[in-house]
């Protein structure tokens, strides 16, 4: 089951609910004796000093918990008989929980999720931020929860570990609840739909698809009955102010009052949710040659990124780059949008075109936060016709006061500005 809503409509806080990490205000949730509820964990830093191993079989707690203390017990030096007791009784529990196979089922989750086989028993500050994601999820996955609660699963998830997760859930025989936006993960994965809006939650069989199309069905029937309602209202108080002063009408307009009071229509609330879109919409109509990539080469530090890649790019073509290394496709974006040289092969964009670049790190644009803010606060304190040169020269501009407008001046930059933050800016220059 997927649980569906908007952004802050609660999706997330009904899975701590469920998994009991904060209380309900109201109601409360229960399982079945000896079942085990399993849960995503969202903090990729909570298990850095254990191994990856470990993180992974501490996703059956009690398991985890029996391995521990039966160990310490082994490593006793005065191993006593009351040890031996507390021992025979955790083996045999160990035992029913298959603590036997928990290291190789451990092993296979994290081989199925692209884990090598060398970095199970690093620790996981060693292992790479993509990884601990995947870690993490193998947690959740691991024993065979009775209840699996999954928030996000395929944030920051490769194409392979995507397709990988959606078969794995599409064979768990237990109950799933899952928070996505991903629609065609749910649409595969999902049986029902519990969709949290209104502030109220109501449960729809089928998948992702299914529960659109009926949840706009009806609101649309739900219109579509109020609206005849409304009709049926104007109709009945037109013919009571017509004919209530009437006396050969007096009984029909009395009968209709009464039909009148018993009609009531249907509360329907305005929906949470957004529907945004991202609209390019380009200056002038790109001619049928976009980019032509012919024999590009590179190689970094002696290793071989790119080998001899050629490809065109035509008028309304919408491309998608896969590859196992990260790093080539990122080198590719670079060399495209000019950011590198290739050693070999050149690019040909078309005369028409203009083209722009969203990077994997944008990190360059904050390195210089605590810079501007420096030099916003040294210029602000300056005396006010000093300030007044130092933005002029910055490139601020100050426009006359319009007539209709208020007494305060208006005041705009241009395009290329000091770097100087814009609400600082705003905030301090109408009051000079």
């Amino acid at each position: 089951m997927e649980s569906s809503g908007a952004n802050g409509a609660g999706k997330s806080t009904f899975l701590k609910v469920l998994s009991g990490e904060i209380e309900p205000s109201k109601g409360d949730v229960s399982l079945d004796k000896g079942e085990r509820i399993s849960v995503l964990k969202q903090d990729h830093f909570a298990y850095e000093e254990n191994t990856v191993m470990d993180t992974v079989i501490m996703g059956n707690k009690e398991l985890y918990d029996i391995m521990k203390e039966k160990n310490e017990i082994y490593a006793k030096e005065d191993f006593s008989e009351e040890d031996g007791m507390k021992a025979a009784k955790l083996e045999e529990r160990f035992a029913e929980l298959d603590g036997w196979n928990a290291e190789s089922d451990a092993a296979i989750l994290l081989n199925d999720l692209g884990i090598i086989p060398e970095n199970h028993n690093k620790q996981m500050k060693e292992i790479e931020a993509k990884d601990k994601v995947k870690v993490l999820l193998a947690q959740s996955l691991f024993g065979n929860p009775d209840v699996l609660l999954l928030d996000e699963p395929t944030n920051d998830l490769d194409l392979k570990s995507i397709n990988w997760l959606q078969d794995f859930l599409m064979d768990f025989e237990n109950t799933v609840i899952v928070v996505s936006h991903d629609r065609y993960f749910l649409n595969k994965v999902c049986t029902h739909i519990a969709d949290v809006d209104f502030g109220k939650i109501k449960v729809y069989p089928g998948n992702y698809d299914f529960w659109y199309e009926s949840s706009q069905l009806a609101l649309k029937q739900a219109r579509e009955q109020n609206k005849k309602k409304e009709e049926k209202i104007k109709e009945l108080q037109d013919f009571i102010a017509r004919f209530s002063a009437n006396a050969s009408k007096s009984k029909q307009a009395t009968s209709r009052k009464k039909t009148l009071e018993k009609i009531e229509l249907d509360e329907i609330k305005p929906s949470n949710r957004k529907y945004p879109y991202v609209d390019f919409k380009p200056d002038r109509e790109p001619g049928k040659e976009i980019l032509q990539v012919k024999n590009i080469s590179k190689t970094i530090e002696g290793v071989k990124i790119l080998d001899n890649l050629s490809f065109d790019v035509k008028q309304g073509d919408k491309i998608a780059f896969l590859a196992d290394n990260e790093i080539a496709k990122t080198v590719l974006f670079q060399i495209i949008e000019g950011e590198l040289e290739p050693d070999a092969g050149e690019l040909i964009w078309g005369t028409t075109i203009t083209h722009n670049y969203f990077p994997k790190d944008n990190n360059y644009l904050f390195r210089n936060r605590r810079k501007r803010n420096r030099m916003a606060k040294k210029i602000l304190q300056r005396p006010r016709r000093n300030l007044r040169k130092k933005l002029l020269r910055k490139n601020v501009i100050f426009w006359r006061r319009s007539p209709k407008t208020s007494k305060n001046p208006i005041w705009r930059r241009k395009s290329k500005m000091c770097p100087i933050q814009n609400h600082v800016i705003r905030s301090k220059l109408p009051n000079l």
